[in-house]
């Protein structure tokens, strides 16, 4: 095995993907993943069998604009995660699914969106005692 000089490893170092630096690659990557429509969307269709309309996915995700929903799929589809396909009909029909690197990001957006459901009276509980100090605390420093 060859051995590297400081120079040549600093040089890899400049390579290499560190989400804690702003402008990595993975950071802006992390910050898209971690949008609630990405999430929602990614759960949706793999909680459906086989491909899924825009129609569809609208219905499914409750609050999401029109707009919103375009955004987020046109971005999932150019970083690989969705595949659509057009086929032409009267009127055209557009439908999304998962590709292969979709369907392995979905187990881990899935496992939030459960671990959420799962705990949201704990998060809220917590939410109102902190709220109760919070506001014990302003009326004390009054």
């Amino acid at each position: 095995m060859a051995t590297m000089t400081a120079a040549q490893r600093r040089e890899q170092a400049r390579f290499a993907y560190d989400a804690f630096l702003r402008e990595c690659p993975t950071n802006q990557l992390l910050a898209r993943l971690s949008d609630k429509w990405v999430s929602l969307v990614v759960s949706a269709l793999a909680g459906h069998d086989g491909p899924m309309r825009y129609s569809d996915l609208g219905r499914k995700i409750a609050g999401v604009s029109q707009k919103m929903l375009t955004q987020t799929l046109r971005s999932l589809e150019r970083d690989g995660i969705v595949a659509r396909t057009v086929t032409p009909a009267v009127p055209v029909r557009v439908e999304y699914e998962l590709t292969d690197l979709g369907r392995s990001l979905s187990g881990l957006l899935l496992a939030v969106k459960d671990w959420a459901e799962a705990h949201m009276d704990e998060v809220a509980e917590a939410r109102d005692s902190y709220d109760a100090r919070e506001s014990d605390e302003a009326r004390a420093a009054s």
